[in-house]
């Protein structure tokens, strides 16, 4: 008896070890999936006033949630993917 009591206790610690390791990659997600404005405004080097333009005009998606703005990671890569130029050849040094 005392042996199926320490079998269940040592489940029961796992399952608990599993869950918290899982609860922890869905924040990990979800912290990597959106960002709020001042870390956008942080990365993009950008103003309030910048960001809000954005919004208003609808070129960045957002979800707003008790009065904070947060964006998808996706959203904003793909803007910025949809902007990037690439020159295929540099231009030569008149010297």
């Amino acid at each position: 008896m005392m042996q199926l009591i320490l079998e269940l206790s040592s489940s029961l610690k796992e399952m608990m070890a599993l869950i918290l390791v899982m609860k922890r990659s869905r924040l990990e997600l979800f912290h990597q999936s959106w960002i709020d404005s001042e870390q956008l405004m942080s990365a993009l080097k950008i103003s309030k006033r910048n960001l809000q333009t954005m919004r208003e005009s609808g070129v960045l998606p957002y979800s707003r949630l008790s009065g904070k703005y947060f964006y998808r990671v996706n959203d904003i890569e793909e803007i910025l993917n949809k902007n990037y130029y690439h020159t295929s050849k540099l231009k030569p040094h008149d010297d």
